[in-house]
């Protein structure tokens, strides 16, 4: 599947499409990083040159950031299924974004920040498991918690706290 995509890809180029234009198209239906965007149009066979020239114009006109996609990246990720921070950062990385820029991304999501989507995901996989044993309802959530890039101190934590609002309930 994917030759015919290059193929098609390729055809952009040797058709006579502008590097720029082809960036562009690129770009239009979400947000993508200067490296994917490098390697989208190193794809499609444009030269080094002009892959570029066209990947700082569209830094210059501001359609390219990869600062500001991770900042976006986060913000997002966090409102709609947090994970952790260790988990955001392997996401960052398989964009293709460099380490600083990541880390600097990553001072937005505080420890406790951390601890509380932490909690609330523990708190709603423990409320979804409600038929299962309680042993099995910890191990469940803690699997759970793991999967999203929880640290075992945190998972231990959250876990602690589920089972001592069960005690006083």
């Amino acid at each position: 599947m994917r030759k015919s995509s290059e193929k098609k890809n390729r055809s952009k180029a040797a058709k006579g499409v502008s590097a720029y234009d082809e960036a562009l198209h690129f770009l239009t239906p979400k947000a993508r990083t200067v490296r994917e965007t490098e390697n989208h149009l190193d794809e499609c066979d444009y030269a080094e040159m002009e892959i570029f020239d066209v990947i700082e114009r569209l830094k210059t006109n501001g359609l390219l950031n990869d600062e500001k996609y991770a900042a976006d990246f986060i913000e997002s990720r966090l409102n709609t299924k947090p994970v952790s921070r260790q988990k955001l950062r392997e996401q960052l990385e398989g964009h293709f974004i460099k380490r600083e820029v990541i880390e600097a991304a990553l001072e937005a999501v505080t420890e406790e920040t951390e601890k509380d989507n932490c909690r609330a995901i523990a708190e709603k996989f423990f409320r979804q498991f409600s038929s299962l044993e309680l042993s099995e309802r910890l191990r469940r959530v803690g699997l759970r918690l793991a999967s999203r890039g929880y640290s075992f101190d945190d998972i231990k934590l959250c876990l602690e706290e589920l089972t001592e609002s069960m005690d006083e309930e």
